[in-house]
């Protein structure tokens, strides 16, 4: 099977997580605590999996200067982009907690559009991240993936049971969340595509732009929810997912 096509069926796999979680969400309703012990968890495997593979691998290829510069590019962008969408109803998108949904449709009572631009900002680095560590054979494909997968959960969760209060159709939700992962393989595959075989400085700066993004996500995103919802165990809870893929990416 090409290379190319595994990234994408990566990338799909780990988007897929979000039609999962859209119909969960829709059908059966979880208890927050369930929601934010899986986010603290896949935090903790996404931390780890930036951390020594990501931006480790990136800064072998390419040194410090691309590393720095693209670490605080995906920052920012993710920040811009992240604050715009905030302010038209997708603030609280990863979130489990039924009052801050509810009060995030009373103020934008239609804010689907917003939800899924969201999900295609949080997903299309991470899917990226997915494509690019195919190059070389890394293994933190497949601890992206599991990372991935869990953070994409708890926001089709969150944003399929928004959508369900603001009566929309089941077909029409569904289909929202399968074209979202659709487009995280389509971005996985991609990724892999368009930077094999260009220089190491290059794609070092690409890795280091995903991996800004996704730990701004983390802190703006999944942090808050996972606290919110675990309090105490939150970091015992997240310790443990960057634990686990530690041990996974060395292990394998």
């Amino acid at each position: 099977m090409p290379v190319a096509l595994q990234a994408g069926l990566w990338g799909l796999l780990s988007g897929s997580a979000l039609l999962l979680g859209a119909l969960v969400g829709w059908f059966v309703p979880l208890k927050q605590r369930v929601v934010a012990a899986i986010m603290a968890f896949g935090a903790g495997v996404l931390i780890s999996a930036l951390s020594f593979e990501l931006v480790d691998e990136a800064w072998r290829q390419g040194g410090f200067a691309p590393v720095a510069g693209g670490f605080l590019a995906g920052a920012l962008v993710y920040t811009l982009a992240n604050y715009w969408l905030s302010h038209r109803g997708a603030r609280h998108r990863k979130r489990s907690n039924e009052g801050k949904r509810e009060a995030q449709a009373d103020k934008h009572p239609n804010n689907s559009s917003a939800l899924a631009l969201g999900a295609l900002l949080d997903g299309i680095p991470e899917s990226i991240v997915i494509g690019v560590s195919l190059l070389k054979g890394g293994a933190v494909g497949l601890v992206a993936v599991i990372a991935v997968f869990l953070s994409n959960i708890p926001e089709g969760l969150s944003s399929a049971a928004g959508m369900k209060a603001e009566g929309k159709r089941p077909l029409a939700v569904f289909a929202l969340w399968a074209g979202i992962a659709l487009a995280s393989g389509i971005a996985a595959a991609l990724g892999y595509v368009l930077f094999d075989g260009v220089a190491p400085e290059a794609v070092a700066f690409v890795q280091a732009v995903a991996a800004g993004a996704i730990l701004t996500m983390i802190v703006d995103t999944m942090v808050p929810e996972a606290f919110e919802g675990t309090h105490d165990f939150a970091g015992l809870i997240s310790v443990a997912g960057f634990l686990a893929a530690f041990g996974l990416s060395r292990l394998t």
